[in-house]
Parts: structure tokens; sequence; C-alpha cells
């Protein structure tokens, strides 16, 4: 279809067109008119990302789940049950009256009004920042500037129950367990103190490290005493021998050396006396008598010196006997020192994991129940709502615009729709078009005006030239 039959529907239909173009756009009009008007009152909540001072935690801000949730806070019946409870709504009468209407008393009217208030809420978040807008649509300006304010008291009184309630729980959970822990610990502190008082300990690691010091002599004592043993052992099977003359104790006594010198000096006379008197002489006789006595003193001494070596060995074999006994007796001293100061360190450690215990339930008592008091919570409002002083609905400009526009489509649709369920032809196209033929002439209406030869081609003299087949080469 070219520009020029368009044109001609447009002309030959222009006043059905007219007509649907402007009772659309009246239609729009006076609808736009009679809607009642709708505000629109906003208010602002900002997600605080500090650190929590109670708990020392960051919010999930970064998770992508985490607005969404706010969100679905927002819009859940708990907060809008706790608008209608703040508003105390519930109490008008005329409000009851249209839930009884509404509902022939039928379910609860919070639930009812609750859900009424959700239908002309918008809560939207922003993409880049943690603020959400709170929206609410009514006819009324402050109207719908009330209940978004309400909204936000009441989404942030239900966030600061989220975060208070379960730290309640838990603040009563820990106290039972902080009782039970104190409980163990005094139990545990009273076992230990029963038993040093049983045993009669004060420090066991000091009484034990003086005890295995006093071990630690009995066994250098016992070393030592084996050593003298066995050395005056050794001597008094010497002095018990043949060579019992030769000990150290004979040769370095005093008297033993005398007498010797003395014999060896009545010897030497004997000799002298017998090779000048001979042996039936008194004085040889003499000094033999003397040689016996001075030998029988020696082996006197002798004998007297060997013994006290034979008393020295039997005194240190009844001391390393004594010391090996209270060695024995002390090993099985320390030993029981030993297997008490285990038992009292399984006790110690009892004690002391019951003091880790209580000491950490009571820190996250502490803990919980400072949450448990909080009054502030990590959201706050950033912008209160105000009653808008125009209308958010209806848009009579845009409206009339999107009238036209969609008038004016609806026009040239009824135009082209009439068209074709009555074709008629309205220009030379539409004949060449129905019967397949090219327009030779046209018959000038009664009222043309002729043109004096000469000039220019004539309207009918143009179309037809144009409208005529090329000649073909030769003709």
């Amino acid at each position: 279809m070219s520009f020029g039959q368009f044109l001609s529907i447009l002309r030959a239909r222009k006043w059905v067109a007219l007509l649907i173009f402007v009772l659309t756009v009246a239609t729009t009009l006076v609808i736009s008119l009679l809607l009642p008007k709708q505000y629109v009152a906003s208010a602002s909540v900002v997600v605080d990302m500090k650190q929590d001072p109670l708990s020392g935690a960051f919010p999930a801000l970064m998770l992508p789940a985490f607005m969404a949730t706010q969100v679905d806070i927002i819009q859940s019946d708990r907060v809008a049950q706790k608008v209608v409870r703040n508003l105390k709504l519930t109490e008008n009468p005329q409000i009851r009256q249209q839930w009884q209407e509404a509902t022939d008393g039928k379910g609860s009217i919070e639930q009812w009004l609750a859900e009424t208030f959700q239908k002309f809420l918008d809560v939207k978040p922003s993409r880049e920042s943690n603020v959400i807008s709170v929206s609410y649509k009514s006819p009324d300006p402050r109207f719908a500037a009330g209940l978004a304010n309400a909204f936000v008291q009441a989404y942030l009184d239900t966030v600061l129950e989220l975060r208070v309630d379960p730290a309640k729980q838990y603040s009563n959970f820990f106290d039972t367990r902080s009782k039970e822990a104190r409980e163990a610990l005094e139990k545990a502190q009273a076992r230990l103190s029963a038993f040093q008082n049983e045993k009669g300990i004060i420090a066991n690691d000091e009484r034990l490290d003086v005890e295995n010091n006093r071990l630690n002599e009995l066994s250098s004592q016992l070393v030592a005493l084996q050593a003298l043993q066995a050395e005056s052992g050794s001597r008094q099977s010497q002095a018990q021998g043949t060579s019992g003359d030769r000990l150290q104790e004979v040769l370095n006594n005093p008297i033993v050396s005398s007498l010797k010198v003395e014999l060896a000096r009545n010897e030497a006379r004997l000799q002298e006396l017998n090779a000048k008197l001979g042996d039936s002489h008194p004085q040889v006789v003499e000094i033999k008598a003397n040689i016996a006595e001075t030998k029988k003193r020696i082996d006197a001494e002798v004998g007297r010196v060997t013994g006290g070596v034979v008393i020295s060995n039997t005194i240190n074999r009844q001391r390393t006997a004594e010391i090996r006994a209270s060695l024995e007796a002390q090993r099985e001293k320390v030993l029981k020192l030993k297997g008490v100061r285990d038992e009292g360190s399984v006790i110690v450690r009892d004690v002391e994991n019951a003091q880790r215990a209580y000491d950490a339930v009571l820190a996250r008592l502490n803990q919980t129940s400072l949450e448990s008091q909080s009054t502030q919570s990590n959201v706050n409002v950033l912008a209160q709502a105000t009653p808008p002083a125009e209308p958010s609905s209806p848009k009579i400009f845009i409206n009339t615009l999107l009238s036209i526009v969609v008038g004016a489509i609806l026009a040239i649709g009824a135009a082209f729709a009439l068209e074709l369920m009555d074709r008629r032809v309205r220009v030379f196209d539409d004949i060449a078009a129905a019967v397949g033929l090219p327009v030779l002439g046209t018959m000038p209406k009664p009222t043309a005006k002729r043109l004096t030869g000469g000039g220019r081609l004539s309207l009918m003299q143009s179309r037809l030239l144009t409208s005529l087949p090329a000649p073909k080469g030769g003709d």
C-alpha cells in the first residue's frame, strides 16, 4: 500500500476515525477525573554495617539475601499486625463495623487489617546502598504518611525483637548452665580439699621434691658405704690371712713400729752376744726372753689392730644394711607420694576444667544478658514520611498523552478495518491493482479548469504518459 492509498483511506473514513479518537481521549480523561486521588508517602531506613558493640560481630550485609530478608520482614504479617496493635485500630468502632461488613465477623480483625494494609504497601531496597524505601498508598495523604511511619517503627521493633528474644532465651539457658557449672566447680573443690585433708598434703610437688632429695641422698650414702664395705672387707680378709702384719693400719701403728724397732735391736744384740758369750750365757738367755716377749707384744698389738679392721668391716656392713633398708623405705614412700600426687593431679585437673567451664558459661551469660537488654538494633530511620502535597495517581497529563497515542492507533485501525470490509476504489493505483492493467486516462471533473495550449502538461496528461508502458525497440 502506497502513502497515497493510506491517505485516501483516512480521508474517506475520517469521521469514524475522528469519532473513535475523540471517544478514547474523552473516556480516558473522564475516568482520570472521576478516579479518586491516591497519595503515596515514603519513609526510608538504613541498615548499619558497623561492628556490633556487644557481640563484636559484623552483620551479614555482604550476603545477597540479607537485604531481601529485610524486605520480607517489612512485608511480613508480624510487622503488619504490630502496626495494627501499635495504632490500636481494633478499638475503633467504625473499623470494626467495616470488618463485620466485609467478612461477616469471620476470622480475626487484626489479620484482616494486616492483609488490607499489605495490599497498599510497597517496599523497595536500593541497588547500590543499604537503604530501604517503605511506601504506602492511600486516598488520605496524612493516613499514607502515618501508615508508612508506622510500618517503619514496627519494622524497627521487630528487628529488635528478633535480636533480643533469642538473646533472652540464651540468657536463661546459660543462667541454668552457669548454676550447674558452679555446683560442679564447688563439688570439685570440696573433693580436692577433702583429699588434701585426708592425705595431709598442702603442696604435693614441694613435699615430693623433699622426699626425692632424701632418696637421692640415701642412694649416695649407700653407694659410698658399699664402696667402704668392699674396702673394709678386703682388709678384713687380709687381716685374717697370713699377711695381716702388712696391713696399712699395722704398718702405721706407732706401738707396733716401736716394738719392731725394739725387736730388731734385741735381735742384733742377741747376735752380738752369741758371738761373744754363747747360747747359755745369762745375758743371751735374757735377750732371748726379751725377744720372745717383744714378739708376743707385737702379735698382740697386730691382733688388736686387725681386730679393729674386722670390727670396722662389721660396722660398715651394718651401716650398709641400715642405709639399704632406709633407702627401700624411702623409695616406697616416694612411690606412694607419687601415687598420691597423681591422684591429686587428677582432682586438680577436674577443678581446673570445672573452673574453665564455669568461666566460659559465665562469659556467655554476661554477653547474652547484655544483648537481651539491648534497646538499639543495626537499623536506623533515615527519613520520616510526610503527607505528600501532590497525588501520585491518577496522572491526568500522562494518561491524556497515552490516550492520544492509543486513540490514534485505534482510529487508524478502525478505518482500515472498515475499509477491508467494504473495499472501494480511492485512487488510480486501486484500479491498476484491481484489474491488473495500466491506467490510460481519466475523465476530468465538470468543474475542472482547462489549460490553454502551449503550456505545461495537465495533470491528466501527466498521469496518462506516466501510466503508459514504455515502447519496445523497433516499434
